[in-house]
């Protein structure tokens, strides 16, 4: 705990990293991940390798590498889902851990998002994002193992390039941001979205219910697949999606890791008419944000599955590793620089 490091100002997530793109290959980047959580819950960062200048922030606050969850994770979950990326020299996780707390001492599940910055085999940037939500925690560790999608290689035929990749899932946000039902929404027939180890798509109708009718519903539905929700107009109150990072790109298996932060503004904002031409009110009374992290499966140039962690964060804060300008921009940015 006395490795307290204090780290440079000019470190940024979108600088170039491909020179080192053969210093650490998949394998290296997860076992990377492995050594930091073994550290992280030890409370002892002497046990990872960590450049002179590290940088560290948790939630979005830069903090010394051994301060804030350093001193309070006690144990590894049972979820564990990977995003490497050797181009950019990143890795992204999404996985569970144990957090002593009032209630319990042996440590209680949180969920976490991870991202690593690895030149020469050491660690030059720590992003962690905390959800201490128990029930979300415990709904992704029922899960089991990450969905089979998430882990199988796209066919060589059907791959797409890295900037396509992070083009399409930004698509998403600039589709769920605008969202007047007539944007592009690429996704497959049969995505699905998970949010906190919830199905926030194609949910089952409760016994007993009917289920919504997009054309007529005041409210988005979880019953509806990914692009019935777009087509609806209902997220409408999503006012401005931000600081979008996409800090890992898997190429090999169509995958992109981005964290970003959802705004919704409230007030006159809450009010909005549909593609059908009803005038309907929603969202939250007071301005809000949400921080995420969210990963995206693609296959054939559209999106198949979509992971997500978020919590409630102060309205209109950045993540910490982006200008303030930046911060308030709903410009796509890369790990490796592409736009």
């Amino acid at each position: 705990m006395k490795r307290l490091l204090l780290v440079g100002l000019a470190l940024s997530v979108v600088s170039p990293a491909f020179a080192q793109s053969e210093s650490c290959d998949r394998a290296c980047l997860e076992g990377t991940v492995d050594r930091f959580v073994d550290a992280f819950i030890r409370h002892d960062p002497n046990l990872v390798p960590l450049t002179r200048t590290v940088r560290f922030t948790e939630n979005g606050q830069r903090l010394t590498v051994g301060d804030g969850s350093w001193r309070t994770m006690t144990a590894r979950g049972t979820y564990r889902l990977f995003v490497s990326d050797p181009k950019a020299g990143q890795v992204a996780f999404i996985g569970t851990l144990r957090e002593e707390n009032q209630q319990n001492k042996d440590g209680a599940p949180v969920l976490i998002a991870l991202r690593l910055k690895v030149e020469k085999r050491q660690i030059a940037e720590i992003e962690v994002f905390v959800v201490r939500n128990e029930n979300a925690a415990r709904n992704c560790e029922k899960l089991g193992m990450p969905n089979h999608l998430f882990l199988e290689p796209v066919p060589a035929a059907e791959g797409m390039s890295r900037a396509d990749l992070v083009k399409t899932a930004n698509m998403y946000f600039s589709g769920m941001q605008q969202n007047d039902g007539k944007g592009v929404y690429p996704f497959t027939d049969d995505c699905d979205r998970f949010e906190n180890g919830n199905q926030t798509t194609n949910a089952p109708t409760p016994a007993g219910q009917t289920r919504p009718d997009p054309k007529t519903a005041n409210n988005y539905s979880g019953q509806w697949g990914c692009k019935e929700q777009f087509d609806s107009g209902l997220l409408h109150f999503v006012s401005r999606i931000r600081d979008r990072r996409y800090v890992a790109v898997d190429e090999e298996r169509g995958l992109v890791f981005s964290f970003i932060f959802f705004d919704h503004m409230a007030g006159d904002t809450r009010h909005f008419t549909t593609p059908t031409g009803r005038a309907v009110t929603g969202g939250p009374t007071t301005p809000w944000t949400w921080q995420l992290a969210e990963m995206f499966k693609l296959e054939k140039g559209k999106i198949h599955r979509i992971e997500a962690i978020l919590d409630r964060s102060p309205y209109g804060m950045d993540s910490g590793w982006s200008s303030w300008e930046d911060g308030m921009s709903d410009r796509a940015r890369d790990a490796t620089g592409v736009r």
